[in-house]
């Protein structure tokens, strides 16, 4: 089991941001995949400087390991105006299958200039060679933001846990 803590967190965002700025790479707005790439995304954001950023809600994992067949997007979908020469950096938590990545990806690059991609972790399986990887892993990942149950049950109960 590969363990990211708040502090080594930290550690991993500073550089990944390092990794973008040290390619010369200039991101004009940062893209979050919601939920697990907000953390990573408003890091990012704030070390390079950039306040313009983004975020794309898409549902793949339904439970711990478990996913359903292809990622949707939620609504409302990102609709990216006047964007055409935008250099966009896509930011998550983790390319696992990769396959979150990839839609966003599709979805994102006839709309803008240029789109790379940084996640903290990225797996052998990824349909998504990463552009800015923190760590390779094949191991299940526990990130301190999900490790916790939620204390609201989710669909909007209000039984607390």
């Amino acid at each position: 089991m590969e363990i990211l803590t708040w502090p080594l967190f930290g550690e991993a965002a500073k550089d990944l941001a390092e990794m973008v700025v040290g390619d010369g790479f200039r991101p004009d707005l940062i893209l979050s995949i919601a939920r697990g790439g907000l953390m990573i995304a408003g890091s990012l954001a704030y070390a390079l400087g950039i306040k313009n950023l983004h975020v794309m809600n898409v549902e793949y994992y339904t439970g711990k390991g478990e996913r359903l067949e292809m990622p949707v997007i939620l609504p409302p979908p990102l609709t990216l105006v006047d964007l055409d020469t935008a250099k966009v950096l896509i930011a998550d938590d983790v390319a696992d299958t990769g396959h979150t990545l990839a839609m966003v990806r599709d979805h994102v690059v006839p709309q803008v200039g240029e789109v790379r991609t940084a996640v903290l972790y990225e797996k052998s399986v990824s349909v998504v060679n990463c552009d800015y990887v923190w760590r390779r892993t094949d191991r299940w990942i526990d990130f301190p933001w999900s490790t916790s149950d939620a204390l609201v049950q989710p669909h909007g109960s209000d039984r607390v846990v």
